[in-house]
């Protein structure tokens, strides 16, 4: 597999590499982000957007340099304007069993598949992904390429407002504040509460609050068994 494409030159969120991919005929190039490999609750979330050429959305960057508002209105211009955008989540029990990495990559491939025109190219943040599709991996991808970034600011949305909800379901850890990043509040929550049913176990600071003890590689087991029993 080839490696990712790091940056040449100074940074600049543009439409560049969209034209350079469709001058060499590809006609449906998608952009295609994650958010929430970080966080220690709730799933993480991919989508994948088809920008259309002659309907541009200004103001496209890395979703976290955005304010919240300035994402909610981006948000709706991209899903009015773009030829085809989908968003797709893998949720904390899988992220548990299979690792964050390939739950990252499980989440991005589900957007990819779910965008209707198929894309025949596509522009990955990081990493590339095992689906039978043209696609460059790009370094800070969101930072560097509209198609990409408009794929972080869906994901984003998409999660946040996820989180706004969870927050109702368990008010006790301020995941409406925090979006269940690691955070002073969120680590006073999970000493006093200990973890909800959708934290990630797998991960260390929800783990060592859990009154369930187990190796990391005893609970991948575990899940395993789960999902065995679940098949038959």
């Amino acid at each position: 597999m080839w490696a990712a494409e790091h940056p040449a030159g100074k940074i600049r969120c543009d439409g560049a590499i969209e034209r350079e991919v469709r001058a060499r005929g590809f006609r449906f190039v998608a952009g295609v982000d994650e958010v929430g490999r970080g966080a220690l609750f709730g799933g993480v979330f991919a989508a994948a957007v088809i920008l259309a050429p002659d309907r541009p959305v200004r103001g496209l960057n890395d979703s976290k340099q955005l304010e919240a508002e300035r994402r909610e209105v981006l948000a709706v211009r991209i899903r009015e304007r773009a030829v085809a955008w989908s968003v797709a989540a893998v949720d904390a029990a899988t992220i548990d069993r299979i690792n964050i990495y390939h739950a990252s990559r499980l989440a991005m491939k589900l957007a990819v598949q779910k965008l209707e025109p198929a894309a025949d190219f596509l522009l990955i943040d990081a990493l590339y992904l095992d689906v039978p599709v043209a696609q460059r991996a790009l370094i800070q991808g969101d930072a560097r390429c509209h198609a990409i970034a408009a794929a972080s600011i869906l994901a984003k949305v998409e999660r946040d407002a996820c989180m706004r909800e969870w927050d109702a379901v368990f008010p006790d850890y301020g995941l409406a504040n925090h979006k269940g990043y690691s955070t002073p509040e969120h680590a006073s929550a999970l000493a006093e509460h200990g973890p909800s049913p959708l934290h990630r176990l797998s991960f260390a600071p929800v783990r060592s609050r859990s009154l369930l003890r187990m190796d990391p590689e005893e609970q991948m087991d575990l899940f395993d068994d789960m999902a065995i029993r679940e098949c038959l």
